[in-house]
């Protein structure tokens, strides 16, 4: 029987060939498909490379974006969610079903650059294409076939002329691999070989290198581990023992996730601009929309302000792929809140749509549990990350809109001047603030608080339409002049896929499974902590002040670091390094703990003006841990119903 991936293999895909002298940068051609010929020619195999690296944009900052966050302790669905958002809640909003899960978005993918890759390492060493350049497609196959082990179990390895063969065929059958097949037959295979071949220094901006092949390795050896181990008893599908084709046990793994992740932080190689990979000074700084491609980011799907290379509209965008937008989710709509021009009629748009990190376009689709702002960033104090993490502020730019008058009256009758705060979200519950009934004169159900002029709500306060932005994926652009921009066009940053930092996070965990070297788990996440310590500016201290803040909580931060560190206290550390960044949904699942960490949350409701948590409880089946096959790719399949039910992971 014939394996086939069930996505088309030749589907429409941007290419290019790599620069020459006078330019570093990929520059996309579009092409729809590709031959065996074409695999021949040196412009095959480069513009073959360069849609390895294009097909991330079909895949991060769009709908799958939900999949990895909505459902977890950091994001439940939004007033404005459709069945995109409710589906993976697993609170009984939605539904997750074959047909609704976006988790498609991967799918529909992976398996044409798979293949993509498969033709350049066929038939690139024909052409003489050097090992390092080879190493770039087994990277990417690698990193594909890793995405897909860990979101569906195991996938086929063959998609009609053999395993890991590249296929011109038509067949539509397919067979599934098992888990431990694909990761000793392709993931590891292709890491080490990369690891060893990819240059120390990226080759073109946002090149991979071995930097890039380390931490996935490190990674990949560390799921595995857990896989091996399931301490939990959670199935696997295809079935199969949870053994090791080659013999070694999750100890094993574990330890070498702890030796690839310290190589690669004692070898850090640098980026294209010549920066050595490491650790930004400030949290702050890394993901600042004005410091994007920083070197603590070792790999990232890249976006530009340029229609043509960003294949968007800088002014509109109708949220479709290649396009990024999925920052748009997490906005609730700040452009409801009013304002007073004569401290009487609560009429004027004060906070109004802009193009900035702190605002851009609410689509108010997906919102942190109030779980997030009382324990997760408990220590909003010593600890920089929550600030620098989120939009809780929001100041007043009505003079950007063309509203001419100076001053507003806001909260208690008082002025506030444009740049100043209008709505603030507290960072801690305070007893004194007094909500209207409804709406109010916030129009968004916003209190007060004796002397303030900003309207204010209470952690305990925040609702499923009215909350926090999350500030580090935010718009950014440099073409807004004195107005307010364009804030519904795309997103012309980079999608961060893989930062420098996980390193540390991977060898702690695999030292907390029991991993030992020359750093202890403490020690690796006190790196991340003394860092998270340091102050040079507050976000949202900025609004009514400079911003600036210079202040050295490291030790603090360091000395409140638990003795005994076990997975849970990693897991809450992960969750306050890359809140909100697509990580969230694999850790839960890699650690087996989703159910426990994310069975219950609280959240006001969706009418404004409600300010009553709620308790939700979740239900979340073992067989959850696998995202179903997409009903297309069933579809798609020329096998029978007993066939197709078998190819199924179990459950749906």
């Amino acid at each position: 029987m014939k394996n086939i991936n069930l996505k088309f293999l030749f589907g429409t895909v941007a290419i290019a060939l790599l620069a020459t002298s006078c330019s570093d940068i990929l520059d996309e051609t579009p092409r729809d498909s590709y031959t065996t010929d074409y695999f021949k020619t040196e412009e095959g195999i480069q513009g073959g490379l360069v849609a390895l690296y294009a097909h991330t944009r079909y895949i991060f900052g769009q709908y799958y974006y939900a999949t990895q966050e909505n459902g977890t302790d950091e994001y439940t669905y939004a007033q404005s969610a459709d069945n995109n958002f409710k589906d993976t809640d697993m609170s009984g909003a939605g539904s997750l079903t074959p047909s609704s899960s976006r988790s498609d978005a991967l799918w529909n993918e992976a398996f044409s650059n798979i293949n993509t890759a498969n033709g350049i390492l066929e038939y690139g060493a024909e052409g003489g294409l050097s090992e390092a350049l080879l190493s770039e497609a087994r990277f990417w196959r690698a990193w594909d076939y890793f995405e897909l082990v860990q979101t569906f179990g195991g996938v086929s390895l063959d998609l009609g002329s053999g395993e890991l063969k590249f296929n011109t065929g038509s067949a539509r059958i397919s067979t599934r691999n098992t888990v431990p097949e694909v990761y000793t037959k392709a993931i590891f295979p292709d890491l080490k070989t990369a690891v060893d071949n990819l240059p120390d220094n990226a080759r073109v901006e946002g090149g991979v290198t071995k930097t890039t092949a380390r931490l996935y390795l490190a990674k990949a050896y560390l799921t595995y581990g857990w896989w091996l181990q399931n301490p939990n008893g959670i199935p696997t599908y295809p079935e199969t023992s949870r053994t090791d084709p080659d013999g070694h046990d999750a100890a094993w793994y574990f330890q070498q996730a702890y030796n690839v992740a310290l190589e690669g932080i004692n070898n850090p190689g640098k980026n294209f601009k010549g920066e050595v990979f490491g650790l930004q000074p400030y949290y702050y700084d890394v993901n600042l929309g004005s410091n994007d491609r920083n070197s603590e980011i070792v790999l990232y799907s890249d976006h530009v302000q340029d229609e043509y290379y960003n294949q968007a509209s800088l002014s509109y965008s109708n949220g479709t792929a290649p396009e990024s937008f999925s920052s748009w989710f997490v906005n609730c709509n700040t452009g409801n809140i009013r304002s007073s021009v004569d401290g009487t009629n609560y009429g004027t748009s004060s906070v109004q749509r802009e193009a900035v990190q702190w605002g851009g376009r609410p689509w108010t689709r997906m919102v942190p549990p109030i779980e997030v702002f009382t324990q997760t960033f408990a220590d909003k104090t010593n600890d920089s990350r929550y600030d620098g993490t989120f939009a809780t502020v929001f100041p007043g730019n009505w003079g950007k809109g063309g509203v001419p008058n100076e001053i507003l009256y806001n909260a208690n009758g008082l002025p506030v001047k444009n740049g100043e705060p209008v709505l603030t979200f507290l960072n801690e519950d305070n007893p004194a603030v007094v909500y209207p009934s409804g709406a109010g004169k916030s129009n968004v159900g916003a209190g007060e608080l004796p002397g303030r002029a900003d309207w204010v709500i209470n952690p305990s306060g925040i609702s499923r339409i009215y909350y926090p932005g999350l500030w580090k994926i935010g718009t950014y652009r440099t073409d807004n002049g004195t107005g307010l921009g364009q804030p519904n066009g795309a997103l012309t940053r980079p999608w961060n896929i893989a930062k420098f930092s996980e390193f540390y996070f991977i060898a702690a965990e695999a030292a907390v499974k029991g991993a030992s070297g020359t750093m202890s788990a403490r020690e690796l996440i006190n790196v991340i902590r003394v860092r998270a310590g340091k102050w040079r500016f507050s976000n949202n201290g900025q609004w009514g002040g400079n911003g600036t803040k210079i202040a050295n909580n490291s030790a603090a931060m360091a000395a409140a670091t638990p003795a005994n560190i076990d997975i849970n206290y990693i897991l809450a550390e992960r969750s306050r390094e890359y809140f909100g960044e697509g990580y969230r949904w694999l850790d839960l699942v890699r650690t087996q703990k989703w159910a426990e960490i994310a069975k219950t949350y609280t959240i006001c409701g969706i009418a404004t003006g409600d300010h009553t948590p709620v308790t939700v409880t979740r239900t979340i089946e073992n067989y959850h841990y696998l995202r179903p096959i997409p009903q297309g790719q069933l579809d798609r399949m020329t096998m029978t119903n007993v066939e197709k039910k078998a190819y199924q992971n179990p459950g749906y």
